[in-house]
């Protein structure tokens, strides 16, 4: 019997675990950067926190059931998991919390699913207890420079608005309104052209189809709309936010500034329903495909659900998916080809040079920006040195019975 991990999950080996790394240091360094904090919470969920206020289907958890009849799951996402954390462990603490997280998620594969894959990696953040223009500002702007700093260029940052799109979606009867948020989220022009509903009803329903563009063209078409008086207080704070974000871009005259890259999307539907505002993608396209490489958006109800006392906080925040990174960036050939090498081998010329040669690493290992291998087997000279070549050591150290060491750079030619 070959023994493999379970379907939808997967092993990383060394390599894969350096490119993993290359690409989390970076968005690590960006989220410091931006006063952000390190946060882990449990990769085991209580379900009624999972599935608090519907926004996760039961459907995409992987269950468990412990020893008490307890309903566990595996967080299928982090926002969640934070907002709990953030209410009932962290109530003295000052607002805004700034917190980031690097975790991986688990999401029960679909029978659709292609890949089949139930375990994913994210690197993302939080910010709570901070709403408004500037909140939502911040966390966008973060977005950008977590993207610059990966040297990505090819990407667009789809923006949506969770309250207006359903707000807008209110005039369909409600038998029908799932069936059109559903094919609006499928961007399925042909469904909401078959479904049974008025002219004017499928007249609205593809105008909200093409409420997708350049900010400017899709917030002139949202002006021949008659809009209630919370609808245009959404459209007016969406127009601030894009005019604060282009004003506020510190690299305008790079290839791609953000007038190019910001597409405003009135039909972006995000799968979790605790989005109460602004809601966004980052996709990218390129020679490797298109991969969503990151979603997120404003959630001023979660907080609540899990207060004692109902007391709610407003929160935004983003994640981006590691593995879709990966494969955006693997073919840039910035990631890295290879592990490390170690820098030293040190090798005991005998049997009674074991204690000597141990103490000799244990010396070297001092310096903490070093690798340092002992050699465990008894080969001859030409084996080490061809070990040491393969292994992309630098220096060996012959170490000798009285602790004196001969020391040989290594040829990697």
């Amino acid at each position: 019997m070959v023994y493999q991990p379970p379907v939808g999950a997967r092993d990383l080996l060394p390599l894969d675990v350096a490119q993993k790394r290359w690409i989390e240091d970076r968005l690590q360094q960006m989220f410091q950067r931006w006063g952000y904090h390190r946060i882990i919470t449990s990769t085991l969920e209580r379900l009624d926190t999972l599935m608090a206020g519907g926004a996760i289907q039961r459907s995409t958890v992987i269950q468990l059931q412990d020893s008490d009849d307890e309903q566990l799951g595996l967080r299928p996402e982090l926002t969640a998991s934070i907002a709990r954390a953030a209410v009932t462990r962290m109530t003295g603490a000052t607002h805004p919390l700034r917190l980031y997280y690097n975790a991986n998620v688990f999401q029960r594969a679909q029978e659709s699913s292609y890949s089949r894959q139930q375990e994913f990696y994210q690197a993302g953040v939080e910010l709570v207890g901070a709403g408004g223009l500037l909140a939502d500002a911040e966390v966008l702007l973060l977005l950008l420079d977590c993207l610059r700093s990966l040297g990505l260029h090819q990407w667009s940052v789809i923006l949506g608005e969770a309250g207006l799109t359903r707000s807008l979606l209110s005039v369909f009867p409600l038998p029908l309104r799932n069936k059109v948020r559903q094919a609006l989220a499928r961007l399925d022009r042909m469904t909401l052209e078959t479904l049974p509903m008025s002219p004017e009803l499928r007249d609205r329903a593809l105008l909200l189809l093409d409420l997708r563009g350049r900010p400017a063209d899709v917030l002139q078409r949202l002006a021949t709309l008659n809009l209630d008086a919370s609808q245009q207080d959404a459209v007016n704070n969406l127009k601030s936010l894009i005019d604060l974000l282009q004003e506020s871009d510190p690299t305008p005259h790079t290839p791609h500034p953000i007038p190019h890259t910001l597409i405003l999307d009135l039909s972006l539907i995000r799968t979790l329903d605790y989005y109460t505002g602004v809601v966004f993608e980052v996709v990218n396209t390129s020679e490797a495909g298109q991969y969503v490489l990151g979603q997120g958006g404003r959630y001023d109800q979660l907080l609540g659900l899990y207060h004692p006392e109902g007391q709610t906080y407003p929160g935004i925040g983003f994640a981006l998916q590691l593995e879709s990174l990966h494969q955006v960036l693997l073919p840039t050939g910035q990631l890295p080809h290879q592990t490390p090498g170690s820098d030293w081998l040190v090798v005991p010329e005998s049997p009674k040079a074991y204690t000597a040669a141990l103490a000799y690493a244990q010396t070297l290992r001092h310096d903490t920006t070093v690798r340092v291998e002992l050699d465990l087997d008894t080969r001859t000279a030409a084996e080490t040195y061809d070990y040491a070549h393969h292994r992309r050591i630098a220096q060996i150290a012959w170490v000798k019975p009285d602790g004196k060491a001969v020391i040989e750079t290594v040829n990697q030619q």
